[in-house]
């Protein structure tokens, strides 16, 4: 069983469609599959109660199915930072209170397990934590998804650095292009991602190229084939 922690290089680097897409893929291998979403910003109101679609994608690719409060216990209407959307809705999040409700959930017999961040890796908790340190406080080992555009280099490279500064283990990372124009230059763009793969010091999962054709609900599916399941610790 595997277990890891998804961040990325920014806010829409493609967590999301990178963790959805590593567990259809498990799926596709007839695996049992868990995604988690416990603090998430950016919600909508529905019948059911506050819903975000982030939450809702790793959901539709968990199997068995769990309850929506088990992927994304914190949910937050405004789109902000989440310690900003708490601090509006009048609560606290602290890692203790978190890390009680995920922890139990790693234990169980689930062959494949993310949990996604918000953000990067710096996004605050509260006014004293980041919401980092649930990577930490769980020993999971990190993957890192890459936002390939103009700038990637220095945010990886930064993010990488931080993640082991911090003390955990980059498990490997992922590319996923945002820009069409930064694979204009098919030499360019290989010399980028050669960058990345010798400055990261990790795997690399797979690089998934513009999906913009595919409707979203299917983009998990196929990125499928750009993609690579981590070989464990």
């Amino acid at each position: 069983m595997t277990r890891y922690f998804v961040t990325g290089t920014d806010t829409d680097a493609g967590k999301t469609l990178i963790s959805a897409g590593l567990l259809a893929l498990a799926r596709s291998r007839g695996l049992s599959t868990l995604g988690l979403k416990p603090v998430a910003s950016g919600c909508r109101r529905t019948d059911a109660g506050l819903r975000n679609d982030d939450a809702l994608a790793l959901m539709a690719r968990s199997v068995p199915a769990p309850a929506y409060a088990t992927i994304n216990p914190f949910a937050f209407e405004p789109a902000i930072a989440p310690h900003l959307a708490a601090r509006q809705a009048g609560e606290h999040i602290g890692l203790a209170r978190l890390g009680e409700h995920v922890a139990p959930l790693l234990e169980e017999p689930r062959d494949l397990i993310l949990v996604e961040g918000a953000g990067g890796w710096r996004v605050p908790l509260n006014d004293s934590e980041d919401l980092s340190a649930l990577a930490l406080h769980l020993d999971l080992p990190v993957i890192l998804v890459v936002g390939l555009k103009l700038g990637c280099l220095n945010h990886a490279c930064l993010t990488a650095e931080a993640i082991r500064a911090d003390g955990a283990k980059l498990a490997g990372w992922v590319g996923n292009l945002l820009d069409a124009d930064f694979a204009r230059d098919a030499s360019l763009y290989a010399d980028n991602l050669a960058t990345l793969r010798h400055r990261l010091g990790a795997p690399c999962l797979g690089v998934v190229p513009r999906l913009s054709r595919v409707a979203p609900a299917r983009r998990p599916e196929a990125a499928i084939a750009h993609l690579e399941l981590p070989q464990g610790d």
